[in-house]
């Protein structure tokens, strides 16, 4: 589904490789027939955005890509770092979501983590839409407050994690009527991250019981 590839390739490091393939990813946005036209739009703007700033700055734009995801442990893609940080259970959960993602048919050997945002999202493009919903939704609060985290960092990759967080919603349970803070940025599911019986992703795509509200 191109709205998941299109989001896949801006959430990745902004090398010349990825450089020379946006205006291939602008007609590709532009003729989609399985995004909305705010999500056409939001794409297309942050897609110029790029553009613009890759003609004439693209060694800011990867500095500034390390400086938003590398250096700030709330703004990281690897996204079970917001749910288990370093514990325990995090490395299982990782092999286990490597082994869900084969039993698709997606060979991540020599790619990132697997909870690694762009990755996922290749995954989530493999799947019939219902599939890609579902999915999503087990990390609907995860993408909620990334994105609060982004946006309180001024950061225009809110907008596409943003995109992302509203399909995870379409089938996600109930969430808070008030708006994530920045303050609650380091515990998304407000848990000591002790998380036992260990994760299972052969069972379901998802990380633990449901958040708490």
């Amino acid at each position: 589904m191109m709205l998941y590839r299109t989001a896949s390739a801006m959430l990745d490091y902004p090398d010349a490789e990825l450089r020379a393939a946006l205006p291939e990813l602008q007609a590709a946005v532009a003729d989609a027939v399985d995004v909305t036209s705010d999500e056409r739009a939001a794409l297309q703007d942050f897609l110029d955005t790029l553009s613009a700033r890759a003609a004439l700055e693209p060694l800011q734009l990867e500095e500034e890509y390390v400086r938003t995801f590398d250096m700030v442990p709330e703004h990281s893609l690897h996204l079970t770092h917001h749910l288990l940080g370093e514990d325990k259970n995090r490395g299982p959960a990782l092999i286990d979501l490597g082994v869900f993602y084969e039993s698709y048919g997606l060979d991540i050997s020599a790619k990132e983590l697997p909870d690694f945002l762009p990755l996922m999202l290749e995954f989530v493009a493999m799947l019939d839409d219902d599939e890609a919903r579902m999915f999503l939704s087990r990390w609907a609060k995860v993408l909620r407050q990334l994105r609060v985290n982004l946006e309180a960092a001024g950061s225009p990759y809110a907008a596409i994690v943003k995109l992302i967080e509203q399909r995870s919603q379409l089938v996600a349970a109930p969430v808070d009527a008030g708006e994530a803070t920045p303050a609650e940025k380091t515990d998304p599911c407000l848990d000591d991250g002790d998380f036992e019986p260990p994760v299972d992703w052969s069972v379901a795509p998802q990380l633990n019981a449901p958040c708490s509200p």
